[in-house]
């Protein structure tokens, strides 16, 4: 059975995403949280989805959103790294490797 685990950097990067859109429009929070929960559960379900990027970590674009979830495949634990905004430093979170 495989395990879905957040690092607490993740975790962070989500609620300030969520906050942020939150304060302009509630719709686009919750949408934001839901397309959050499908890419994580599409990590989960089929763990080599996405291909392997330098470095060893996968990485999903979200739909709708400029973001995307960076994650490791560690045996049977899927671990997000980050929830990234794609036009951003894009190495900024690289130093989570775990």
């Amino acid at each position: 059975m495989s395990a879905l685990e957040f690092l607490p950097e993740a975790l962070e990067e989500l609620s300030e995403i969520a906050a942020t859109l939150n304060q302009s429009s509630q719709i686009s929070a919750r949408a934001f949280v839901t397309k959050l929960r499908r890419c994580a559960a599409r990590c989960f379900n089929i763990l080599i989805l996405w291909r392997e990027r330098e470095g060893s970590y996968r990485r999903v674009n979200f739909p709708v959103f400029p973001y995307y979830l960076a994650y490791f495949v560690r045996g049977e634990r899927i671990i997000i790294a980050a929830i990234a905004h794609a036009s951003r430093h894009p190495d900024f979170w690289k130093s989570r490797f775990p």
